[in-house]
């Protein structure tokens, strides 16, 4: 039987089957060829979707809206001070106004809570664009990167991540993984290790699909041998700027580092969902280092532009697999 997501909101991996997120991920790569060959794909021509944005965002919000004007729909963006969405207006009011006007609406936001409730008002498909608790539309983006690079044969594959692994995209990263019949590692303090809830709902999933979960504090141990290495920044947007002395002295033993990734596999690959502060040429970057003295944080210079980094062609698929994505719950 086909797979059929006409209709379907996209919150969280875990609403979705093995073969749903290979069916997105197929999508996915078709429509990527579509794209590099110049070929018209205006397949929702007449639709229009609407971006809710209450955090900014570079690749997500250029990947929905070049990923929609490719499809021939109509884009509306409103940023975090573009509606009156929980502020004089309720995320109910709001999502049934939208869902009058639009076709689609994606959220990007603080809670998933909101998401979810878009979703369950609106009568349209809502995509979550980044929550607290899950990045879904990241993870199809992660994985395309690693079946490119891996020909397409990554069960059995083992994926680490490096730092906080109880934030929104390590949470991710272990669903889609065990999904997929890939081997996941969290690496970090104990106390940045995720949640419980999460790990019992993954484990079965692992164990069915022939591969498994690793909860570890041990870098050397972590990254032996593994074939993808990903990170992400030490301190999310929205968390207070007092947190990043407490980060930076919990994380500094978690950082990618050279010395780590050549224990890895002749082929392993570095993954960074970005922005990255691996430098200091932005403000934060600039700032950090003449507070702490630290030039870089969750990854080293000479990884992130090492032969080793994908981080670019992760960056880009992005748009293909949120077009994807667009398409699926839309045609």
């Amino acid at each position: 039987m086909g797979v059929n997501l006409s209709g379907r909101s996209f919150l969280k991996l875990l609403d979705f089957t093995t073969d749903e997120i290979e069916y997105l991920l197929a999508l996915s790569r078709n429509l990527k060829d579509l794209k590099r060959t110049g070929t018209p794909h205006k397949y929702l021509e007449g639709k229009n979707v609407v971006l809710l944005f209450q955090k900014d965002s570079t690749r997500t919000r250029c990947a929905f809206e070049v990923g929609a004007m490719d499809l021939g729909m109509g884009v509306t963006y409103l940023g975090p001070s573009g509606s009156q969405m929980g502020k004089k207006e309720s995320i109910e009011d709001t999502a049934r106004v939208l869902g009058r006007m639009y076709d689609g609406i994606e959220f990007r936001g603080f809670l998933q809570s909101d998401v979810e409730e878009l979703a369950a008002k609106s009568g349209v498909p809502v995509w979550n664009g980044l929550t607290d608790l899950w990045h879904p539309t990241q993870m199809l983006a992660d994985i395309l990167t690693v079946q490119e690079h891996f020909n397409y044969d990554i069960k059995g594959k083992t994926l680490v991540f490096m730092g906080d692994a109880k934030n929104n995209v390590a949470r991710s990263l272990m669903v889609v993984c065990v999904k997929l019949g890939m081997n996941f590692v969290a690496c970090g303090p104990r106390a940045c290790w995720p949640a419980d809830d999460v790990v019992d709902a993954c484990k079965p999933i692992a164990q069915a699909n022939g591969c498994t979960v690793t909860l570890t504090d041990d870098p050397v141990a972590a990254v032996t041998g593994a074939d993808v290495v990903y990170t992400d920044v030490w301190v999310s947007m929205g968390e207070p700027d007092e947190v990043w002395a407490e980060r930076i002295e919990q994380l500094q033993p978690y950082r990618v580092t050279q010395k780590l990734m050549d224990l890895t596999a002749d082929d392993s690959i570095f993954l960074h969902c970005l922005p990255s502060f691996h430098d200091t040429n932005t403000t934060v970057g600039a700032d950090i280092a003449a507070r702490f003295g630290v030039t870089e944080m969750e990854v080293e210079d000479a990884v992130f532009e090492g032969p080793k980094s994908k981080v670019f062609d992760e960056a880009e698929n992005r748009m293909h697999t949120i077009k994807a994505v667009m398409y699926a719950t839309l045609k």
